[in-house]
């Protein structure tokens, strides 16, 4: 049954989600991990789909961390070409829905035959405007914030800033998220409760929602509950009982 999308103002503009447990999957059936790669990489576009079809504007996904590359090697390049698989099999419908396609992490450091068509597609829907779809690859927020605070230095050593009258605005700006609305809502599957070094800084007043259900199983039913369970929710700031500036939608 399809979950009903929650009133415009109770919606997300911007959902991230960890994407987790398709290895797990992939060992209850007694399949190699890299089937539940792949059933999750199906399971992508659909939720996607969903995302746009429910009204939200903005969609983050931690599809491989900087501390991936940890993982054998067999998998690791297994994970890659799946991500051109789906890139090239669905870029086309994508593009004709309007997303404006963009990815967040150091993309340089992977191979060229996904590295390419990962660029190609950016520069291709830059001007699509019909919703935002971000790619998280080879992404820690740490190592973003690192990054940031470089920048921030070295503009202070020349002068172009005062480092006293620095502020969060001048931080997030020099994030690979600039330009984009914080997160509303994370979303991470497989039950576990933890963040993983994604979005850190942004999702510092994001509502979370942890479902036990594995990435090849969460569908757009599974998308359209949390969106159901975000819809409850009073969003404030931090202890201080202050309800959370609006980033929802607008009726």
């Amino acid at each position: 049954m399809t979950q009903p999308t929650p009133e415009p103002k109770r919606l997300p503009v911007h959902v991230g989600i960890i994407m987790d447990g398709n290895g797990r999957w992939a060992s209850q059936r007694g399949l190699p991990r890299l089937e539940g790669h792949r059933r999750g990489a199906e399971r992508l576009i659909e939720v996607v789909d969903a995302a746009i079809d429910h009204g939200v504007r903005c969609l983050t996904l931690f599809a491989f961390s900087a501390e991936n590359w940890k993982r054998p090697a067999e998998e690791v390049g297994g994970l890659f070409k799946l991500g051109e698989w789906v890139l090239r099999l669905h870029l086309h419908r994508l593009s004709k829905r309007h997303v404006r396609f963009s990815t967040i992490g150091d993309i340089t450091a992977m191979p060229e035959f996904i590295r390419i068509p990962l660029e190609e597609a950016v520069a291709a829907s830059k001007d699509n405007t019909g919703f935002e779809l971000v790619i998280a690859l080879n992404y820690g927020s740490r190592q973003e914030t690192v990054k940031a605070a470089k920048q921030l230095a070295a503009d202070a050593v020349a002068g172009k800033i005062n480092p006293d009258a620095i502020q969060w605005d001048d931080l997030a700006n020099r994030l690979e998220t600039h330009g984009l609305p914080d997160p509303d809502l994370i979303i991470r599957t497989s039950g576990e409760s933890r963040l993983s070094n994604f979005l850190l800084l942004q999702a510092a007043y994001a509502e979370i929602v942890i479902t036990p259900t594995y990435w090849p199983d969460f569908g757009a039913e599974a998308f359209g509950a949390a969106l159901q369970e975000y819809a409850k929710r009073e969003r404030r700031y931090g202890m201080t009982g202050e309800q959370i500036r609006p980033t929802t939608q607008q009726s």
